[in-house]
């Protein structure tokens, strides 16, 4: 698509109305390097917000970097950086007296990452939730009676789920969650192929049903557990009490629970959140790297 640039700010109204730039800003409709942009732009911040790469991290891993060798802080909402290269991008940053900063990667602008930057020296033992949407509302839909099939057209149809629903469903964005998280929180690197993965797509509506009618129903459940110097983690469907926490999350909404030495229980729930928490998260982000 290309970028406009203004390092005096870009009037949204004007570009709204012209069908063309305006002669004032610097202008280049092919596509071209982000440090062309961010030199244009004379950038004070990125936010980056492409579209997960489960297996690589990039292009966002790129975008990052360059963001922050041009001296710029760096925002993202893409978990595949956390992953893949966050130890080398984390210290970038703090060479180059900036910020990298992705709140806004696992439960949307709920204070994850930023809830332990204020519990110093705290050890970090394990933690268990459910923090894929998507899956959330399907296995939601199935216990009402529809087809898997089904399920995911409705959460197609509410905005929730991708066109290519794939990453949910097979349980590779929680993964990726469940990785960001561990290598973060728990400060130990590990490998997406490191965590045992089972997505939701041979559940039978009747399986779903049945576990919901007798009190235990499914629910698609990131775990991660300190052994020694690592870490053990998973992502599978599982049966848990309804009474139970994560038995009483539906729709939208994520819930997760920390063991740790000082508190042996820690949780928070997110209830049902719109579009704009997000976009709160990245707000929430760049309100820290420049105040």
């Amino acid at each position: 698509m290309g970028w406009i640039a203004d390092p005096n700010g870009v009037d949204l109204a004007s570009v709204g109305r012209s069908p063309s730039p305006a002669k004032s800003r610097e202008a280049n409709q092919k596509p071209t390097s982000v440090q062309a942009w961010l030199k244009a732009a004379e950038a004070n911040v990125l936010f980056e917000a492409t579209a997960l790469n489960a297996q690589t991290g990039q292009p966002a891993i790129d975008h990052i970097r360059a963001a922050l060798e041009h001296g710029a802080h760096a925002i993202t909402a893409n978990k595949g950086p956390i992953v893949h290269a966050y130890r080398e991008l984390r210290d970038l940053a703090a060479a180059q007296g900036k910020r990298f900063l992705f709140e806004s990667t696992v439960m949307d602008g709920v204070p994850i990452f930023s809830l332990f930057d204020q519990l110093p020296a705290i050890h970090l033992q394990g933690f268990h939730g459910i923090l894929n949407s998507t899956t959330n509302v399907i296995l939601s839909e199935m216990e009402n009676g529809l087809s898997f099939d089904e399920s995911l057209k409705k959460a197609q149809a509410l905005g929730v789920a991708e066109t290519d629903a794939t990453h949910d469903i097979d349980g590779w964005d929680a993964a990726v969650k469940t990785a960001a998280l561990i290598t973060v929180l728990m400060d130990v690197p590990v490998r997406l192929e490191d965590i045992h993965r089972e997505g939701i797509r041979e559940l039978s509506t009747d399986a779903v049903r049945n576990g919901r009618r007798d009190g235990w129903p499914f629910k698609l459940v990131c775990r991660a557990q300190r052994i020694g110097d690592g870490v053990k983690a998973s992502v599978a469907p599982e049966k848990v009490l309804s009474s139970s926490a994560m038995g009483k999350i539906s729709g939208t909404s994520n819930y997760i629970y920390f063991e740790t030495d000082i508190f042996p229980g820690l949780a928070i729930t997110e209830e049902n959140p719109g579009v704009y928490a997000t976009a709160y998260g990245m707000l929430a982000d760049f309100v820290r790297a420049v105040s």
